[in-house]
């Protein structure tokens, strides 16, 4: 932009540092007579202004960790208290209480100071033996990576082959179990919504599955990314073993996860050769609060616990669950209308088999979803997940889970869009308006 265009607009430049005829410095200040106008750094290449609007407070829409709310924020902000101290011991209570409530169980709950990978290996330390067959129903990068866990544990990992576009066939699972005829496989390892592929695998289905083979093998399922998003019933399920994590329905910050546990899983813990001082139930079980975590507890992440646990109890589990379901079929309607071009793809081909708490997209060759997605962040402030393990560099991830309402996703869809058109890719115009439509049909005044 020339000197006397930003005269034109009423401003005075100073000072002017040029290179040839385009300017390259930061605009110092514009004056407006004598007032200040504004101050801003705005770098001009070959005349033009590289504008942005993302200043403002940055949008996280990745599949964990997922925005925190300040309520969360507030609780954790205080000092540290005796480990004793009554206040710790009812906040542990009264989170061991609720994440009941939310894995709908009656059996024990554990909290680790660990990631959702801590429990992982928490629950197969307490149930199995080494050497123990465990059968990994594949659907994703998660399943595969427990399975990696287990083989680390010397565990006789058998997998249950499946591509990263499709649930886990209950057939399947049924025809493999019933090959096992001398009950080898210990346990079933199954993650309820894998963020990767963005499936939902239907859990009740599997259960049937192994009930149909006539299989006694515990089955495991993680929930760390559809606990209080999506439906789960870990007692009416026949769920033996549920593992969670903090991060992302559970809106608390990373670094606490959970185990529960039901009848058949405490049975077998009594005979497993896994154990260690650390993972261990039993040792969990003693009467002083600190052995509930193996020493110090994680004080600070079970305040912030506890008000996000409020928080959903303040809202009700169904309507949390709900609220999911709903911003969740506005994405894929948004996504559905970008699709209609043949640039974008959802990755799940099924829509019943896509989750309420991410959506994974897939974008052809002759487009960068990473530019996409470096669009989105630096000139708009919202950061979408990328595709990883094998949709690495192919895919972008939008999550919709944990505090997260209408205008938060109708906000980043609008942010989408516009990238969209920024760069020149492809695809069916007026997503964002699809979504808006959706709510406004669906949510009634």
């Amino acid at each position: 932009m020339q000197q006397e265009q930003l005269a034109h607009v009423g401003g005075v430049v100073d000072p002017w540092e040029t290179v040839g005829s385009e300017c390259t410095q930061s605009v110092k200040h514009v004056a407006v007579g004598s007032a200040l106008y504004f101050n801003a750094s705005l770098i001009t290449v070959s005349g033009e202004f590289n504008m942005t609007v993302r200043h403002g407070r940055e949008s996280l829409v990745i599949p964990g960790p997922t925005t925190v709310p300040d309520e969360v924020l507030r609780a954790m902000h205080r000092p540290a208290v005796d480990i004793f101290d009554e206040d710790l011991v009812e906040t542990t209570d009264f989170c061991i209480a609720h994440l009941k409530q939310i894995f709908r169980t009656a059996g024990d709950v554990y909290i680790y100071a660990a990631n959702g990978h801590g429990a992982w290996e928490g629950a197969l330390a307490n149930v199995l033996s080494p050497g123990d067959a465990v059968l990994i129903l594949n659907s994703g990068r998660f399943a595969e990576a427990w399975g990696k866990m287990a083989d680390m544990m010397n565990l006789d990992v058998l997998t249950l082959p499946q591509d990263w576009r499709h649930a886990v066939d209950p057939a399947q699972v049924e025809e493999r179990l019933r090959a096992d005829s001398a009950n080898q496989i210990k346990a079933v390892l199954v993650v309820q919504v894998d963020t990767a592929s963005g499936v939902v695998n239907d859990i009740p289905a599997i259960r049937s599955a192994m009930s149909a083979a006539g299989h006694d093998a515990l089955l495991m399922v993680d929930t760390i990314a559809s606990l209080a998003t999506m439906p789960f019933e870990m007692d009416a399920w026949g769920v033996d073993v549920s593992v969670s994590g903090s991060q992302k329905g559970l809106m608390t910050p990373p670094g606490l996860s959970f185990v529960a546990a039901g009848e058949r899983a405490v049975a077998a813990h009594e005979t497993a050769g896994l154990r260690t001082r650390y993972w261990d139930w039993t040792s969990r079980q003693g009467e002083l609060h600190p052995e509930k975590y193996c020493g110090t507890p994680p004080e600070h992440m079970l305040f912030g616990l506890r008000a996000a646990l409020d928080l959903l109890s303040e809202e009700g589990l169904d309507k949390v669950i709900t609220r999911h379901r709903l911003l969740a079929e506005a994405v894929r309607s948004a996504v559905a209308v970008w699709c209609e071009e043949g640039v974008l793809e959802f990755n799940i081909i099924e829509p019943c088999d896509r989750a309420n708490s991410v959506t994974t997209v897939l974008v052809d060759k002759a487009h960068d979803p990473l530019a996409l997605r470096q669009y989105c962040k630096e000139h708009c402030g919202l950061v979408l997940g990328v595709g990883i393990g094998d949709l690495r560099g192919k895919a972008l991830r939008i999550a919709h889970m944990g505090h997260v309402n209408a205008p938060m996703m109708l906000g980043a869809l609008g942010v989408i869009e516009m990238g969209l058109i920024a760069l020149g890719i492809p695809h069916g115009s007026g997503g964002a308006q699809k979504a808006i439509e959706y709510l406004g049909k669906n949510v009634k005044a």
